[in-house]
């Protein structure tokens, strides 16, 4: 084949070879170098496995102490809610226990004071322990009211 025997065929292929081995060093380049950082994202994922997965572990570990320690302070307030419970009731106990017999004792102050007014006002004694019954019973009404006031407002 001869200098002067070269067309433009041969150019448009002698092109093409080029380009195909410039394209074929580009992706032999490209390959090495995607090979290279695959290596390092494995190394990477391999180094975050290793130190993850105990630091996750702690934290489970934690976690379940934690919830062992919410697990006691729950039984602790359960326990103080029925604590204030028991001396809720008792409180009432006691205080109905001592309702009536202070209704009593504040109704007959009140009806002997009433009553000895009256007696020194009216001279007469069967009047006198008429105002003071009266006196005495209404006393102890407005006591029985206010006990029950008290009672619902605490509701």
């Amino acid at each position: 084949m001869s200098l002067g025997a070269f067309s433009w065929n041969d150019l448009a292929d002698l092109a093409l070879a080029v380009f195909l081995i410039a394209v074929g060093l580009s992706l032999a380049y490209a390959f090495v170098r995607l090979g290279g950082t695959l290596a390092r994202l494995s190394s990477f994922i391999k180094g975050a496995h290793d130190e993850v997965l105990p630091v996750i572990n702690k934290v489970g570990g934690s976690v379940d102490r934690v919830n062992a320690q919410l697990d006691k302070v729950d039984q602790v307030t359960d326990s103080a809610v029925d604590a204030a419970d028991s001396v809720d009731t008792a409180v009432r106990a006691v205080s109905l226990a001592i309702q009536r017999p202070v209704q009593k004792v504040a109704g007959f102050a009140a009806g002997v004071t009433h009553g000895a007014a009256a007696l020194r006002v009216e001279r007469d004694v069967r009047t006198a322990v008429e105002r003071g019954k009266e006196a005495a019973a209404r006393r102890e009404r407005e006591i029985a009211e206010e006990l029950r006031r008290a009672d619902e407002s605490e509701r």
